[in-house]
């Protein structure tokens, strides 16, 4: 008789060990290394013969090819993150902080569609029907079509949405939640989020129906579970936001169907989400334009121009070693400015204090942000406001020069668009748009820029001075 054989995975991140130990090896966390069987899951079974294959038709790169038919929620930031719509026969997987907005998000898509005579379907495995009712009374949705179970059996689930007319979208509220009588682990677990996951991507992909999966994320942000559900859905989609702002942004990092790096953004209500069609707006509301350390940054999300405040406070200290503290950007990043500040243009900080934000709770994830960042801190220190109708953009680098960004034209399109005249931008920079009303100043390099700042400052340090006479 064959030994049975066992191995050990890791709940967190899927790494397979020989043996159990306390900390896995691949993602450093404790207590996560669980006994399963390696012959569980779809296709695997103790004694099970194996299939012989069967041919399938092989056919040639060219050829007539059709638009992926899409379906359209009629929610304009959703629509726009997924690239169109969700397409037919596609897995999506959402993740996102508890009580950040998803379910009710996918219960107001849910009901935009059904109003439009489309099948939806919403299992729910985490609450009961009468919570989700609640739920869709308070956002106005009780009045649609849409049909609703509550259920984590994945084989109880594909019997259920196979019944009848094939439907147009399916929601599983979460994927955590589902176990399959195939695999002998806990619901939860990477076997059973792995094979839940794969039977519900097969039905969609026979049936033509769009499935939107939502997914827990960890401490550090990530989508849990194995991370080969990411590699098997059609599109993932993040959820963020801070529960301190009223805002929410859905941020797409895969999509096989359309443009990455496109964000949706949301202001959540009583009501439920609303689009937010000028997101620059939102962020730039509260502004103090007399205010000095405050830049205007002109950045990119996909292809959609967001303009945000860059907010820094340069302090002198009187510890030894000075505080970094950074909300909505790198820090990495900013010790990096930091040290070019000082090398190239004697702006020394090594005494000082800085704390940067990004206002509205927005994060910046593009390089071009580096001279926003790099004029707010300068302004800061020197106590001179920045002009309130001039925006900012570029890349520094190493050295100290400014390197062009890409999407020049519609970054100042925008700002020209919020009222803002003038604009600082990399002297290399093409495709400026020809307008005659609007200033762009053309910045060669870090020390021509922090000369133009110090100029106008109040006060600056001695250093920092002569280092713009130098310039």
């Amino acid at each position: 008789m064959a030994k049975t054989k066992t191995q050990f995975l890791c709940q967190n991140c899927g790494t397979v060990h020989n043996r159990w130990a306390g900390k896995c090896d691949g993602c450093g966390e404790w207590n996560t290394i669980v006994e399963e069987d390696p012959m569980g899951g779809i296709g695997g079974g103790p004694g099970r013969a194996p299939k012989k294959g069967r041919a399938v038709a092989l056919t040639t790169l060219s050829g007539e090819t059709e638009e992926a038919p899409r379906v359209f929620t009629g929610i304009s930031e959703l629509d726009r993150a997924t690239g169109g719509g969700f397409v037919r026969g596609s897995a999506v997987l959402i993740g996102g902080d508890p009580g950040i907005g998803k379910s009710t998000l996918l219960m107001q898509a849910a009901a935009a569609l059904s109003r439009k005579g489309h099948r939806i379907i919403y299992v729910s495995g985490e609450e009961a029907v009468a919570q989700v009712r609640l739920r869709a009374q308070r956002l106005g949705a009780a009045d649609s079509d849409v049909l609703l179970a509550a259920e984590t059996n994945v084989e109880d689930i594909l019997a259920t949405i196979s019944e009848g007319k094939r439907p147009d979208l399916v929601i599983i509220d979460s994927i955590q939640t589902l176990w399959s009588d195939t695999a002998d682990s806990a619901p939860g677990t990477v076997t059973q989020v792995r094979t839940g996951v794969q039977a519900m991507i097969r039905f969609a992909k026979q049936t033509g129906a769009a499935m939107v999966l939502v997914g827990h994320v960890t401490k550090e942000g990530q989508i849990a579970g194995p991370r080969v559900v990411e590699h098997m859905v059609d599109a993932v989609l993040y959820f963020e936001g801070d529960r301190g702002h009223h805002y929410r942004i859905l941020r797409t990092v895969k999509n096989r169907f359309g443009p990455t790096d496109e964000i949706g953004v949301f202001e959540m209500s009583d009501k439920g989400l609303r689009d937010v069609s000028n997101p620059s707006e939102l962020f730039l509301g509260e502004r103090n334009a007399k205010s000095p350390g405050a830049a205007v940054f002109a950045g990119m999300e996909g292809t959609r121009p967001v303009l945000v405040e860059v907010q820094a406070l340069v302090a002198a200290t009187s510890l030894g070693t000075p505080r970094r503290a950074v909300v909505g950007w790198d820090s990495s990043r900013l010790a990096m400015i930091l040290a070019v500040l000082e090398a190239h243009c004697g702006v020394k900080l090594g005494q000082h204090d800085v704390y940067l934000n990004v206002a509205g709770g927005y994060r910046i994830s593009e390089p071009a942000a580096d001279m926003a960042i790099a004029s707010a801190l300068v302004s800061s220190l020197a106590g001179a406001a920045l002009p309130p109708d001039c925006v900012f953009f570029g890349e520094i680098s190493l050295s100290g020069a400014v390197r062009p960004v890409s999407q020049t034209a519609q970054r100042l399109k925008e700002a020209e668009k919020l009222g803002f005249a003038s604009a600082m931008l990399p002297a290399t920079s093409a495709e400026l748009p020809k307008s005659g009303n609007a200033r762009w100043t053309m910045i060669e390099d870090l020390p021509d820029l922090v000369s133009r700042i110090a100029r106008s400052g109040r006060k600056l340090g001695k250093d920092h001075q002569n280092a713009g006479e130098d310039d």
